[in-house]
């Protein structure tokens, strides 16, 4: 395998990118260790990564269902025109949706998959009816009702 296309990364770079994704909360001295640099290389490395870009956070993953979260709904949106400034519209008014994880543009039958958690059915519902069918350009929705999420949030191969 290619250790990367990015001259600046280099194999100590991307053995640290792979336990920070596997572990977050890894401690700056058992990183070093397991990457093979001094502390103090170690916590300037991580900074340097962070400054860079090749880390775009931290963050728990809390469980859905422990927060009565636990109903995953994918929606696929239609818009009525397919010019710049109806994306425009439709993905600043999505953004401000706290309910939706996750927005992408996608090419094919929709225009849009949406990532959303709710409590249940009824849940869904209320916000598809008051929120989702509002949003800017929006001409059809397509709802798909997760039953069993079997890969979801899987670490980056590199």
């Amino acid at each position: 395998m290619k250790e990367s296309s990015d001259p600046d990364l280099n194999r100590i770079d991307l053995k640290m990118l792979r336990a920070l994704q596997r572990d977050g909360r890894i401690s700056n001295a058992d990183l070093a260790v397991e990457v093979g640099v001094s502390a103090a290389t170690c916590h300037r490395r991580t900074q340097q990564l962070v400054e860079a870009g090749y880390v775009s956070g931290f963050r728990a993953v809390v469980a859905p269902h422990k927060v009565e979260l636990g109903t995953l709904v994918l929606v696929g949106v239609v818009l009525d025109r397919s010019t710049p400034e109806s994306f425009a519209a439709f993905e600043s008014a999505v953004g401000k949706l706290k309910f939706v994880l996750d927005c992408h543009l996608v090419a094919g039958d929709f225009d849009y998959f949406l990532k959303i958690r709710v409590r249940d059915m009824a849940d869904f519902n209320r916000l598809h009816g008051t929120q989702l069918i509002g949003l800017p350009g929006v001409r059809q929705t397509r709802t798909f009702f997760v039953m069993k999420e079997v890969v979801d949030g899987r670490a980056l191969e590199f």
